[in-house]
């Protein structure tokens, strides 16, 4: 086997290994919820709520810069996990629907987009046009993942591949905001590394749509949307 499809078995173990670890942790975090009143919409909207926060709050980074950078990551933190958790709450409750699925999968892309569009700002005012451009960078290849992904299913595919999901995205959006105050170019580093990891995820997600049709026997031209 070669070495980089070696390493690429190797990080998809582990992958495998965290995703598995992080939804037996929420779904065994969820099992008195079940029994309350608490809806999973309710959570999806709590959840979004605190990452709209989040990104208003990081926003105001030069008032004061630890204070509002930390304040920003913990609410976003708090988001993620809530947006974890209406998922493992609508499996132990029976309560799954396709429009709480719909609702949770839109919100992800608002909360996100929200910060990530928030850190850009960030970059414009401290003058770094060439972070500002990956940050755009970000934002778009944080909704082609998704989107790839959903595309695949509804070919009848498989299109959850890659190294960039919204887990990891979270933790590297929620690590540039604790390290920015030690210095703006961490969080440079950071957004540069959610935009490479997120289009290498797109294009992998690309090339494994295309390996399963080839391997169907099937053509690799989809019919236009447009």
């Amino acid at each position: 086997m070669p070495e980089t499809m070696r390493d690429t078995a190797v990080l998809h173990r582990v992958k495998q290994g965290y995703t598995t670890g992080a939804r037996s942790l929420a779904s065994r975090s969820v099992v008195g919820l079940a029994r309350t009143r608490i809806t999973p919409n309710a959570l999806t909207t709590a959840g979004v709520s605190l990452c709209l926060a989040a990104s208003v709050v990081v926003f105001f980074e030069s008032r004061n810069t630890w204070l509002f950078y930390w304040l920003g990551a913990i609410l976003f933190v708090v988001g993620s996990i809530l947006d974890i958790l209406d998922g493992a709450l609508a499996r132990a409750g029976g309560k799954t629907t396709p429009f709480g699925a719909f609702l949770d999968s839109t919100t992800d892309r608002v909360g996100e987009g929200a910060m990530l569009g928030a850190i850009a700002l960030i970059f414009h005012r401290h003058d770094h046009p060439v972070a500002l451009a990956l940050a755009f960078a970000a934002v778009a290849g944080s909704f082609l993942v998704p989107y790839t992904r959903a595309k695949a299913e509804a070919l009848g595919l498989r299109g959850d591949v890659g190294i960039g999901s919204r887990a990891e995205r979270v933790v590297v959006i929620t690590a540039g905001l604790v390290l920015a105050p030690l210095s703006i170019w961490l969080l440079v580093g950071a957004i540069s590394l959610l935009t490479a990891t997120a289009w290498i995820t797109v294009v992998q997600r690309i090339l494994h749509v295309r390996k399963q049709l080839l391997s169907l026997g099937g053509s690799t031209n989809v019919p236009d949307e447009r």
